[in-house]
This record gives C-alpha cells, sequence and structure tokens, in this order.
C-alpha cells in the first residue's frame, strides 16, 4: 500500500495541555507519528513525502478567515511580547450562544477563544507548518486513489476531525480526512464516503459537510453523553439541507464490549454500501485500543485485522488517514495491522 508521511510533524510538540481542569504532558505527541512510521518501515513500507499542494482545497473545507489567523497565530503571538515565544497560549474566553462570532476581536486571546472549541488543544512555534504539511500529505494519499491506486495511507499528526470549517479542537487544526473527500472530489468522484472509527466523535468533518449530500459521514464513537467532543455525536443528527440523511451517528456507551463495536461497524458498512460511493476516506483513529490512556473501547491488537478486512469488503477505493491514538507503543503495530489486512483481503 502506498504510504505518506509528514516529514514536518515533529514541529508541532506543545509541552503540556489542559485535561480535565488539570496542566498535564500532551497526550499527542511527536512519539505518535514516530512509532507509526517505525512499524511501517519494519514491515517493508516505504514512506513518502508529500506531492501535492492542499491549499486550495484547504479553502473548500476550511472558513479562509479562520485559515489566515491560524497561519499567522504563533507569530501575532510572539508579536505581543518576546517572552511569548517560551509560552504556549490557550484561549481564556469562547463566543457562547448569545455572544457574536462574525466579529474577529483585536485581542489575541479572545481571536485565539473565537476559534477553539476546548483549551485543549495548544500552539507551538511550528503548529501550522506541521498541520499543513499533514493536509498536504492527505492531499496526496488521495490524489494517488482518484489516480487508479486502490488503497493509501496517510500517517501524520497532528490528527484532524475535531477541526470545523472555522475552528480547531481536540488537537486538531486543519482536517485531514475532510481534505481526502475534497480532493476525490475535485478529482472526479460524485460521492464520497468518510468512516471514522475514532473513539472520539469526529465533530469537525460531522460540521464541514453536515448540509452536503455528496459526502457521507459515518462515525462509530463514544456516547457523547459522557465521551469528548460531548456537544456533537447524537444518534439524531442525520443530517441537513440537501446533506438530510446522509450523516450516520453510532454512539456506543463507553466500556462497550468489542462484539457490540463490531456490530456497530457492520452497520456502518451497510449503510456506506446503500450509498454506493466511488471512494472511501477512513479517519483512523486507533484509541478504541483497550490501553489507550484516555479512551473507553477494549479492542484488541489482533482486532484490528478484523476491521482492515471487513473495511476491504466494502470494495472501494480508500484512503486512510490517522487520527487518535495514544497508547503510542502500540500505535504502530495496530496501524500496520489494519492496513496488512485490508490489503491481503483486497487480493
Amino acid at each position: 500500500m502506498i504510504c505518506f508521511h509528514n516529514p514536518q510533524h515533529h514541529l508541532h510538540a506543545p509541552q503540556h495541555e489542559f485535561f480535565r481542569g488539570e496542566r498535564v504532558d500532551c497526550f499527542e505527541k511527536p512519539a505518535r507519528a514516530a512509532f507509526v512510521e517505525q512499524a511501517l518501515q519494519t514491515h517493508g513500507y516505504v514512506l513518502l513525502p508529500p506531492e501535492v499542494d492542499a491549499g486550495s482545497v484547504l479553502g473548500k473545507v476550511h472558513d479562509e478567515r479562520y485559515l489566515r489567523f491560524l497561519s499567522t497565530a504563533w507569530q501575532q503571538w510572539v508579536a505581543l511580547s518576546a517572552d511569548n515565544a517560551q509560552t504556549q497560549p490557550f484561549p481564556s474566553v469562547w463566543p457562547v450562544r448569545t455572544l457574536r462570532s462574525d466579529v474577529e476581536p483585536e485581542n489575541f486571546v479572545a481571536k485565539l477563544g473565537l476559534y477553539s472549541m476546548d483549551n485543549g488543544t495548544p500552539l507551538d512555534t511550528g503548529t501550522w507548518q506541521a498541520a499543513k504539511a499533514g493536509a498536504d500529505a492527505s492531499a496526496s494519499a488521495a490524489m494517488r486513489v482518484a489516480r487508479g491506486a486502490p488503497a493509501a495511507f496517510c500517517c501524520t499528526r497532528p490528527p484532524g476531525h475535531h477541526a470545523g470549517p472555522d475552528f480547531m479542537g481536540g488537537y486538531c487544526f486543519l482536517n485531514n480526512a475532510a481534505v481526502a473527500a475534497q480532493t476525490l472530489l475535485d478529482q472526479g468522484a460524485k460521492r464520497v464516503a468518510i468512516l471514522d472509527v475514532d473513539y472520539h466523535h469526529g465533530n469537525g468533518t460531522q460540521s464541514i459537510f453536515y448540509d452536503r449530500s455528496d459526502v457521507l459521514f459515518v462515525s462509530i464513537h463514544g456516547d457523547p453523553l459522557t465521551e469528548y467532543p460531548f456537544y456533537l455525536g447524537h444518534a439524531d443528527e442525520t443530517g441537513a439541507g440537501e446533506g438530510a440523511g446522509y450523516n450516520l451517528n453510532l454512539p456506543l456507551r463507553a466500556g462497550s464490549s468489542v462484539s457490540a463495536w463490531f456490530g456497530a461497524l457492520g452497520a456502518a458498512c451497510e449503510r456506506i454500501r446503500e450509498y454506493r460511493p466511488d471512494g472511501l476516506v477512513v479517519s483512523l483513529g486507533l484509541d478504541t485500543f483497550v490501553g489507550d490512556p484516555i479512551s473507553h473501547f477494549a479492542l484488541q491488537t489482533s482486532d484490528f485485522e478484523r476491521l482492515g478486512a471487513s473495511l476491504a469488503e466494502l470494495g472501494l477505493p480508500t484512503v486512510f488517514v490517522l487520527e487518535g491514538g495514544y497508547a503510542a507503543e502500540e500505535l504502530g503495530l495496530n496501524a500496520v495491522n489494519v492496513l496488512r489486512a485490508f490489503a491481503s483481503s483486497q487480493c
């Protein structure tokens, strides 16, 4: 399988985040991608650098005002004080209900709150460069599939599926899965399905495509009544306008069994078959693993082989995009198990 990676991912390396009100070491760190890269190379995969500039695609899935802010955020922060180069900025105010979001404040922390859904997604000096290179890698994988490759994998961080049209959150800044889907559409696909198997609901991806019928979004995730991102991912969210009926959420209670998870996967695959897409994008979150420190499902390493084989049965040109997964040492093998089982089941 063709594999693209992000040679600049390490430029995004914040030291700490806020998790449930506590300042802690970052769960989302460069070692995550490094473990996956190492496992891929050990099993004979060749890692390619990005071949495509995703710039034109980004403007179709993200708001231009948000992109302008994100691409200059660190420079704006440091311009306030030279000492800020050693300090991570965090938002402290958000435009919740009745407050305006149409006017961009001049105050930097207020702007950061305008474009953030949480205070657990820290910026760093190289955040934009790392996120943009990841989007380029995702577009590159999608372009190879659009040109006839049966499948391709994008190994990158920071992840992307919590990033919405005009906001960051959940460690995500640019939505790599959305970039892949839009690239397939731009290259001639009429309809694309996105399947998100991360433990956490892909709220950003849902928000980007919620009123569109050319992208079906299906997500299996922890119930937002108790699990991040909390405010999206319920079963009654089925799309709006032209997108009505093209959004399927399959929330499961924390601690749900492996059999329940694969039951949801079966329902997800059936809906994708009904949609009859020209291509599939898989938001490959691996935090459903039993050893993940911030998630509550129980998939074993061998279960990721079953996942790969199940996805191959759909018979679709497929782009895999790495999302979450924080049991870093196991992350690589779990990713390889999906890809190898997918490829062998296609033969």
